[in-house]
């Protein structure tokens, strides 16, 4: 029954379900680590980004590196008043699926790179899965370096360890760290496209040495979907490595000679994945012209034994109509005389198709 409440009027009595607040999740969860480096040196003991920023722009050396993992819209929010990142960077930041890009917002260049993994798999035809992609976001400013990773294999502690025994290298400035960064993703880029080189050249012999009736078509589509997958990846981002090794202001001199062979490297990736795309264009082609040869061959089959069957069919249709003018029909002998007939008849009709290759 409603009951009445002073001042509020009549309720039902059920108590209003309201939604629950949103604890938010502390940003020391999305750091994967954070330090300090001058003159390429790591410098001792934990900090965290806002005091880490602070020293080196008191003290006017070095550089910040952060390592993000996954950061939620409080997290990235948090980071970017800190270190003055523009808002849209932001957002494509925590919302990962983004193409391979450079963007520049004053002194910040903002570089995304997809990221891909080989599937590890016993043979094409039982795969599900041939590339795995994830995402690698890079800010660079003159005093800081943010890497923003989504998915679980795109990890750069090895990366960050081997810089650290090369202090050379990142005495350089943050635009190492961007550029060691894209050699990786671009290395990786090779290894899968060989990798899947195998998987290829197992699907075209299977195609044009497969002995079967009928042809698996699936593992040529899968490892199609897959090629395009990762020429999505590596594609798109010959504009932004061009960007970078021309005369950009914010990457030295140094930096942009790598980022030159970073980019020879990733041209031999382009010519690989539109390698395979064609290649498996045409097994698509290929594969289909042999379906398509295979139901013709039965369809002369299926034709040829109909042709063989109207000629009993018909007689037999002709002797049921109960006429007594049909040879036959009062003769002791009649029946096996007609079933000789048909014997005779359809003996030489499949010889003659026998020898047309029909049967």
């Amino acid at each position: 029954m409603p009951h009445l409440r002073p001042g509020l009027g009549f309720t039902t009595g059920r108590r209003e379900r309201r939604p629950l607040p949103r604890i938010p999740v502390p940003i020391a969860r999305a750091i994967v680590d954070c330090a300090v480096y001058v003159d390429g040196h790591r410098q001792p003991g934990r900090i965290g980004y806002s005091e880490a920023l602070e020293q080196v722009r008191s003290t006017g050396e070095g550089f910040v590196w952060l390592g993000l993992h996954s950061p939620d819209d409080e997290q990235m929010t948090g980071v970017a008043e800190v270190f003055g990142l523009h808002e849209l960077v932001v957002e494509d930041a925590v919302h990962a699926h983004q193409r391979p890009k450079l963007e520049i917002y004053d002194n910040t260049q903002f570089l995304v790179l997809r990221t891909v993994k080989y599937v590890e798999h016993e043979s094409i035809e039982q795969a599900s899965e041939v590339v795995e992609t994830g995402e690698i976001m890079i800010f660079t400013g003159p005093d800081f370096v943010i890497t923003v990773r989504h998915g679980d294999h795109t990890h750069l502690s090895g990366l960050r360890r081997r810089m650290e025994a090369r202090p050379e290298r990142l005495a350089l400035g943050p635009t190492a760290v961007m550029h060691a960064i894209a050699d990786l993703v671009v290395d990786s880029y090779l290894a899968v496209s060989e990798r899947m080189e195998t998987d290829l050249l197992a699907i075209e012999s299977s195609v044009f040495g497969n002995k079967k009736r009928w042809l698996d078509i699936e593992p040529v589509y899968l490892l199609k979907r897959e090629v395009l997958e990762l020429r999505r990846a590596v594609t798109p981002l010959t504009n932004p490595l061009s960007r970078l090794t021309s005369n950009n202001p914010l990457v030295p001199k140094e930096i942009r000679r790598y980022l030159r062979d970073v980019a020879d490297h990733l041209t031999t990736v382009v010519d690989r994945v539109v390698e395979y795309d064609e290649v498996l264009s045409s097994l698509l082609d290929a594969a289909a012209a042999k379906v398509g040869i295979q139901q013709n061959s039965d369809m002369r089959k299926i034709s040829a034994w109909v042709a063989i069957g109207a000629i009993p069919t018909m007689v037999a249709g002709l002797y049921g109509m109960n006429f007594d003018i049909l040879p036959g029909m009062h003769d002791a002998q009649g029946f096996g005389l007609v079933c000789l007939f048909l014997v005779v008849v359809c003996g030489a009709l499949w010889g003659a198709l026998r020898r047309n290759h029909w049967l």
